[in-house]
């Protein structure tokens, strides 16, 4: 297993949406939004490459929820909108566009909505194209927990790694009195621990 590390990972934000939120029950909101604002800010302070899609946006799943367009002015003018692929790696402009933000780079950080669609068929199409990928599974969700349990198995049944967003960062950065270390501590503070304590 290849460690995964600031200058060789590329992280894929997909589908979260005003609207696919509300097609995730197994999980509060909250909880997957402070996810994706975590691993927004992080890609933005360690200049980690980062692409965001979208899929129908105007339908049911709604536009890009605002804090990734706070977050990620560019890559949010710049995101992949779908017309409605599940599987975001088989869409040809989601593909380019995370091929030239990896640039050679093959370990994938992915997370979205919803774990049981969008997330469990691009995770296993890039494992099988030669990607080490790992599925931040809390900065997402799936309707049921039942719905979620079956995508789980079924990527790591593919070698699809499962984390969760403290798992991947104290990978990611090894040691917290690294200077990697000092700028992610106030984002985990600020986005993850502060929902413990309320």
């Amino acid at each position: 297993m290849k460690k995964f590390a600031i200058n060789n990972t590329v992280i894929l934000l997909i589908d979260h949406q005003e609207g696919t939120l509300n097609f995730s029950a197994n999980r509060p909101h909250e909880v997957i939004i402070s996810r994706a604002r975590a691993l927004a800010r992080i890609a933005k302070d360690l200049d980690i490459p980062v692409v965001l899609t979208t899929s129908q946006e105007d339908m049911v799943q709604g536009p890009l929820i605002k804090d990734l367009q706070e977050i990620l002015p560019e890559q949010f003018a710049s995101r992949v909108k779908r017309a409605g692929i599940t599987n975001a790696w088989t869409d040809p402009a989601f593909r380019e566009a995370v091929l030239k933000a990896a640039d050679g780079r093959k370990n994938v950080i992915m997370a979205g909505l919803t774990n049981d669609v969008c997330i469990v068929w691009p995770a296993i199409s890039m494992q099988e194209e030669g990607f080490d990928v790992q599925v931040v599974i809390d900065g997402g969700g799936s309707p049921t927990q039942i719905a979620e349990d079956v995508a789980r198995d079924t990527w790591e049944s593919q070698g699809v790694r499962t984390t969760t967003i403290n798992q991947f960062v104290s990978e990611l950065v090894h040691s917290w009195a690294t200077p990697e270390g000092e700028k992610v501590k106030p984002i985990l503070a600020e986005e993850i621990f502060s929902l413990l304590f309320k």
